[in-house]
Order: structure tokens, then C-alpha cells, then sequence
């Protein structure tokens, strides 16, 4: 399994957690939360430093390490409503930037099935009637 869908699944599911998170717990639960998530996200975006991953993906790692370090920071030092919102926000980019890694993935995917799999009738060699 390539390494840019996993970093980006995981990234998507913590980003999503952060949202439900900062709705449903109390402020000072939430923040040991989002310090959690953004630790993730900083520990799983050092993946920029991995070979082929292409410069999209190498770059919306850079900026998932910056939001996740932010996320540690915003975490440590607002607290109350404001926790909570930054959280929020946090958790909603974070989906958002890993969604678009996700798309980046499918797309060079399908790009690499298409060229493999497109064929034109006149490539296929007829055999006795099987073929029409």
C-alpha cells in the first residue's frame, strides 16, 4: 500500500475525530485532544521527507506539519471557547488538506490504470468467432 494514502487516511480520520472532539467534549479535555492530533499530524507529515511522494503531496505535507504545529501551540496556550473553535478549525483543515492528498493519490492512480487498461478493438486479435 502506497505511503501517501495511508499518511492521508490516518491524517483525514484524526482531522474529523478533532471536529466531532471539540463539539462533544468540556475545553479542558478537548485540549489534550487536539495536542494529540497535532503531534500526529506533525509526527506523520515528517513524511516529506520520503522520496516519491511527488512535490503536491511533499508540499501539503509541509503545510500539515505547520497546521499540526500550530495545533500543539493553539492547544497549550488558549483556553475556554477559544480552545475550542481553534480546535475546530484545526480539525477541519487538517480533513480538508488530507482529503486533498487523498484526491492527489486517486487521481495519479487513475491516471497509471488508464494507461494500462485503455484498448481499441482493433488491438484485440480475433480467435475463431470468440471475439464477434
Amino acid at each position: 500500500m502506497n505511503s501517501r494514502f495511508l499518511t492521508n487516511s490516518a491524517l483525514t480520520i484524526a482531522g474529523a475525530f478533532t471536529v466531532v472532539a471539540s463539539m462533544v467534549w468540556a475545553p479542558t479535555t478537548f485540549m489534550w485532544l487536539m495536542l494529540g492530533a497535532g503531534i500526529l499530524a506533525v509526527a506523520l507529515s515528517g513524511a516529506v521527507a520520503v522520496r516519491g511522494r511527488g512535490t503536491a503531496q511533499r508540499a501539503l505535507d509541509g503545510v500539515i506539519g505547520i497546521l499540526g504545529a500550530w495545533t500543539i501551540v493553539a492547544s497549550l496556550v488558549f483556553g475556554g471557547s477559544a480552545v475550542t473553535w481553534l480546535g475546530f478549525a484545526s480539525g477541519v483543515a487538517l480533513a480538508g488538506l488530507a482529503f486533498a492528498g487523498l484526491t492527489l493519490h486517486e487521481l495519479s492512480t487513475e491516471r497509471v490504470v488508464h494507461a494500462f487498461e485503455v484498448r481499441t478493438p482493433a488491438d484485440e486479435p480475433t480467435y475463431a468467432g470468440i471475439n464477434g
